[in-house]
């Protein structure tokens, strides 16, 4: 979500004055990737490994989207180059990489990828180091099938790359955006410490990766070599490629009895803006009942185009793309917008909104390259009631989609979300009765997907079978306040930092959490991120009590927490409000948890929870972390935990029950060993 962060000057544990400072050598990240090691040799028949959020995919089946292409980790191919990682510390390449690895080419050097399937289309997941002054640089990627049919792929960086505090800037050399408030690297407000510390730059360097597509003009076999090579005289120094996707993209959709935008002004080729033409479009079809139909190109649009009672049919993601430049606003919206840019939005929930909405089928492309947080320049935006946004591609916007209710009943299916400043989608205020399943989220600079009840309660949502890989900031699916909520069958992966897998959390003003909350059947992967601003690591599935006690019926069942850097839960209450606020009346069953850094579950909080057959293997620490709310009282801890029976693995011991102490603050962490079939 948008995030009003509150400057953190301490954490949800006891204050310390010492500890050690976030992972140096920053300036060098500018410079290339760090953790490289000797490639695999550069043999031939080298088998394809298919993959999922980079696991094996017999330890995900049945979670996360159905999607129509083929995952391959680059660090599984036969490279001339060099594996960079596993790291998992922030501002590293390999940690914002899917499964913390990937390939670091130099001029001359490829990685080669082995078809699993037959293909025409492939999707490259990359990064190329930013300009010395910021804004980004382009390069070529060479590529070719079998050693044939070349063809060239022009990567950018100028959309990568951001430093510094939140909301972020793109000037590697920016000092502090906010020196008034805590930082880690230092242990201190550098603005109130004397003398004032010395801050490297760039100063926090993330989002370090872009993806591009490419159909290959014809459909090659299961077997066939699609190699990747930065070619010589590159102007990037290096080329790190995290993935590739390969996928066999069907035929153009045509639908003759439609309002066929080419017939009011629309120009395939991008030249003209042609805005104006769909809004001709979309005023005829509404009058006489036809789909507004969008034939293959690329349409200019810089603005908004509203939408209301109507159906707009592209020829297909691959095919219909409307890409448009962010503008800037003569005089600020009276929403706070200073830009607009390429979208479709629903009215105003307080114009009365709209409904009957269909969009499925094409590409939004904006050009968003920094966090405003007041701009309204989202791929679909608006309120959009009785509506469906399904198969679309969405690629640098602010935030996929956000929706502004008070709305109902709309679904979000089957879409596409990369490449994000900020969100992939959020249900902001009041929205109710909705379903977001099957999306395919990777690289938001925030939330993948998130309900956030701020003002008004959201109500009757479920989030299921999607995938979030690879948020470089905060968790990949986040739920704040709401009644009767529901989060199934998701598969989340590779959180970065100050956030992580699954996450409920009573702050950013939002309502309260209501009725039930079911998180079920989920899988999480190398989550359980590192909290910046409290120096802690987090669980893959964390609740937070920051505004109010959490006390709603939170029901936990079916999930698998695998490889979590840190703990697998955490219950957790911020310092300032620790004895205010609790959680309680949350239940654990059925769950699997395989590797922890630390713990099985970390409880910073009053409160209680239930545990029944959860199991547990590869713990690094002691089972249950119980801080409490931090008084150590010889009554035990302020947080309870009633086993039910049936936890396996040794990690909730008799002598940890109820209440015993065994807090450490900061505890060491010993790296779990990849996770394997139950």
């Amino acid at each position: 979500m948008f995030r009003a962060i509150i400057p953190a000057r301490g954490h949800p544990g006891r204050p310390t004055a010492t500890a050690a400072a976030l992972a140096t050598g920053l300036t060098v990240l500018i410079l290339g990737p760090t953790a490289a090691v000797a490639g695999p040799p550069a043999t031939s028949g080298a088998k394809p490994v298919i993959t999922r959020a980079a696991l094996d995919p017999a330890l995900v089946a049945g979670r996360g989207a159905d999607v129509d292409f083929v995952e391959q980790e680059a660090e599984n191919a036969r490279t001339t180059g060099e594996i960079i990682g596993p790291d998992r510390s922030a501002y590293t390449l390999p940690a914002e990489a899917s499964g913390r690895r990937a390939v670091r080419l130099t001029p001359g050097e490829y990685v080669e990828f082995v078809l699993p399937s037959a293909a025409n289309g492939i999707t490259v997941r990359y990064s190329i180091p930013d300009a010395p002054p910021g804004g980004g640089i382009t390069a070529p990627l060479r590529v070719t099938v079998n050693g044939k049919n070349a063809r060239t792929m022009t990567l950018t960086s100028q959309y990568s790359w951001l430093y510094n505090q939140y909301p972020f800037s793109n000037d590697p050399q920016a000092g502090l955006l906010h020196p008034d408030w805590w930082i880690t690297e230092c242990q201190c407000v550098p603005s109130a410490t004397t003398p004032y510390p010395s801050i490297s730059t760039p100063f926090r360097p993330t989002h370090f990766y872009d993806e591009q597509r490419l159909l290959l003009g014809r459909t090659y076999r299961a077997g066939d070599r699609i190699r990747l090579t930065a070619p010589p005289g590159s102007a990037a120094a290096w080329t790190v490629i995290d993935l590739l996707d390969s996928e066999l993209v069907a035929p153009p959709r045509i639908r003759l009895l439609a309002a066929n935008v080419l017939a009011f002004g629309a120009d395939p080729t991008g030249r003209r803006d042609s805005a104006d033409a769909l809004d001709r479009a979309i005023a005829f079809a509404r009058r006489t009942h036809l789909t507004v139909y969008v034939p293959p190109g690329t349409y200019q649009v810089n603005r908004h185009v509203i939408v209301d009672d109507v159906t707009i049919e592209g020829a297909g993601n691959w095919y219909t793309t409307f890409k448009g430049r962010e503008v800037a606003l003569p005089t600020p919206a009276p929403d706070g917008s200073v830009h607009t840019g390429v979208g479709f939005y629903g009215r105003d929930a307080a114009d009365g909104g709209s409904r009957n909405v269909h969009l499925s089928g094409f590409a939004i492309e904006g050009d968003v390259r920094e966090r405003i947080d007041t701009d309204q320049v989202n791929a679909i935006g608006g309120a959009l009631s009785d509506s469906t946004i399904d198969g679309l591609h969405l690629r640098h916007t602010k935030a996929g989609l956000w929706f502004d209710g008070p709305m109902r009943n709309v679904r979000v299916t089957n879409n596409i979300i990369v490449d994000q400043i900020a969100d992939a989608l959020n249900f902001h205020t009041g929205v109710t009765d909705s379903v977001v399943a099957h999306n395919f989220v990777r690289n938001t600079g925030d939330d993948g997907l998130a309900m956030w009840s701020e003002k008004t309660a959201n109500a009757r949502n479920t989030f299921d079978h999607n995938t979030v890989q690879s948020p470089t900031l905060a968790n990949g699916i986040a739920i704040y306040g709401g009644t009767d909520t529901t989060v199934s069958h998701n598969l989340i992966a590779d959180p970065v930092r100050e956030g992580s897998g699954i996450h409920a959390g009573s702050r950013f003003g939002a309502e309260p959490f209501a009725g039930h909350l079911r998180i079920s059947n989920n899988t999480t992967a190398r989550a359980g991120t590192y909290e910046l601003n409290w120096n802690i690591g987090l669980g893959a599935i964390w609740i937070f009590a920051l505004d109010r006690s959490i006390d709603a019926a939170i029901e936990v069942t079916g999930d698998a927490y695998l490889d979590n850097t840190y703990n697998a839960i955490m219950l957790v209450s911020d310092w300032p409000v620790k004895d205010l606020y609790s959680i309680s009346n949350v239940r654990f069953q059925d769950i699997r948890v395989d590797g922890t850094g630390t713990s099985v579950v970390s409880a910073r909080s009053a409160g209680s929870a239930s545990f029944a057959n959860v199991d547990a293997r590869n713990v690094g620490a002691v089972g249950v972390n119980n801080c409490g709310s931090f008084h150590f009282t010889p009554a035990g801890s302020e947080f309870t935990l009633t086993d039910l029976g049936g936890n396996d693995g040794g990690w909730l011991a008799p002598w940890l029950l109820p209440n015993t102490i065994t807090c450490a603050d900061r505890p060491p962490v010993s790296p779990p060993p990849p996770p394997a079939r139950w």
